[in-house]
């Protein structure tokens, strides 16, 4: 066995340093990476020296790439090559688009951790509308009371939890709760930050796919991005320009539904509702632990355990996590077993819930009609109704808006706007997001949808859900089910 690092990430700056001070004329590039492990398969070298040959010729690196990734449709060979991207100045509204690319790594700048200033981003579709002062006065009246929401929601936090507030230690986690609860004022269009870790496939299909979309934000990222990555890796990134199923599907999808639209309301208001789970999923779910596990067929393995007794199945279930841990990731026979759930939230709640990547998230446009999220601390110290003031005014604005450019009134909404969501993830997943999201320590607002969820999913199947909870419940959890440990 031989084990060699093959490369890793390292600032740009520095490559490009270290590239000056040698005097090096030759691309340092990642395309030598993708040309030498394509060839793994085909060549007898070994992989080392695949990488020599490639590092010494770039150009036929580079050639052998365009020809194994476009020509012979091996696409794969692209995701050897990452890239690390700092994006400075985004609206929070084309972060979503952005972060709906599931196989990329995102570290956004967080409105519960870091008190915001008074940046915005000023749409071109708003501008180009004649509405741009009145954009700007709205978001302006919205920064103003979420940094006065903060100033009396910090003192009150600290108050209600004197005995955290005696150890300075605690200071910056109360102080963030203050500022979680404040942020549901501020808007969509609110600036951010953030770092990407992307590899050159999915770059290519983010700078297709967002440059196909209507606002303008996301076609200048989508032609910086390119700019910015265009020379280091150019035979691994061809097709960048929108397609037309990319622009017009979304669009034609649209019309057609309008059809539809005009019908009496039948959408339910619930914040969470379980619409289907796979059926008898427990027995589903003990049908693949006895599969994985036997050496016996599925159709057998299905027929005993529908044949289980209550008994036998929950000590097929308790012999799966009994040496289970709060940071253990639960069996992958649990991904046989799905869920589907219709969620209405806030801004802030999705912009948390969207980070569950494996899952299938589809959602609709935010929507005023839905009403809007108010943290309790701010009804707390009495602040609801300025509250419901700023938001009269919002909405308002976001109506002269849609009238004039649809889809850019959604800048103005700000993160106590809701919007429905429909979600699909399997028994292993809801694990996962149960862990991080119904743990005290998580934000309210998650925390008690993640909570309604995995009430509504236990009770359908409650043995594959078995040790389901947050971290901080999960020795309790452990106790009651295995009491001799």
């Amino acid at each position: 066995m031989n084990i060699l690092l093959a490369g890793y990430n390292i600032d740009y700056d520095l490559i490009r340093e270290l590239q000056e001070k040698s005097g090096l004329k030759q691309d340092i590039t990642p395309e030598t990476i993708s040309a030498a492990y394509a060839r793994i398969s085909r060549s007898p070298k070994s992989v080392d020296e695949l990488r020599a040959d490639a590092v010494a010729y770039v150009d036929k690196a580079r050639k052998s790439n365009r020809n194994i990734v476009f020509e012979m449709g091996h696409s794969s060979v692209a995701e050897h090559a990452v890239f690390n991207i700092d994006i400075i100045g985004v609206s929070r509204l084309l972060v979503e688009e952005i972060e709906k690319f599931r196989l990329c790594s995102y570290t956004e700048k967080s409105q519960r951790y870091v008190l915001f200033d008074k940046d915005f981003v000023v749409p071109d579709e708003i501008a180009e509308a004649g509405l741009k002062n009145l954009f700007v006065e709205t978001v302006q009246m919205q920064n103003h009371f979420y940094h006065q929401l903060y100033d009396e929601l910090r003192p009150y936090v600290f108050e209600q939890n004197k005995e955290l507030a005696e150890n300075p230690a605690n200071k910056s986690m109360l102080e963030g709760w203050a500022k979680e609860d404040a942020r549901y004022a501020i808007s969509l269009a609110t600036e951010t930050q953030l770092g990407m870790t992307i590899n050159a496939r999915n770059l290519e299909l983010m700078l297709r796919r967002l440059s196909a979309l209507p606002l303008a934000e996301a076609r200048l990222f989508s032609e910086k991005l390119y700019a910015a990555t265009k020379d280091i890796a150019p035979s691994l990134i061809r097709y960048t320009q929108a397609t037309e199923y990319d622009r017009l599907t979304r669009q034609n999808l649209r019309e057609f539904c309008e059809g539809y639209t005009g019908k009496k309301e039948s959408r339910s208001s619930e914040a969470v509702r379980l619409v289907w789970a796979t059926p008898d999923a427990d027995i589903k779910a003990a049908a693949a632990l006895l599969f994985s596990s036997s050496g016996l067929g599925y159709d057998h393995c299905l027929r005993e355990a529908k044949r289980m007794s209550l008994r036998e199945a929950k000590a097929l279930f308790k012999t799966a996590f009994a040496h289970i841990q709060a940071y253990d990731t639960v069996l992958r026979e649990l991904e046989n077993i799905d869920l589907q759930f219709e969620l209405i939230m806030s801004a802030s709640c999705f912009a948390q819930l969207k980070r569950h990547r494996m899952a299938t998230i589809v959602s609709q446009d935010y929507d005023p009609a839905l009403g809007v999220t108010v943290p309790p601390a701010v009804r707390a110290i009495g602040r609801q109704k300025e509250f419901m003031m700023m938001i009269k005014k919002t909405n308002s604005v976001h109506e002269l808006i849609k009238q004039r450019n649809p889809g850019a009134a959604a800048y103005v909404l700000t993160n106590a706007h809701r919007k429905r969501v429909f979600m699909k993830l399997n028994a292993r997943e809801l694990y996962h997001l149960a862990r991080l999201r119904a743990d005290t320590h998580a934000q309210w607002d998650i925390r008690h949808l993640s909570e309604k969820m995995l009430k509504q999913a236990r009770k359908v199947m409650p043995q594959t859900l078995m040790m389901a909870c947050g971290k901080d419940g999960f020795a309790s959890q452990q106790k009651k089910i295995f009491p001799g440990m």
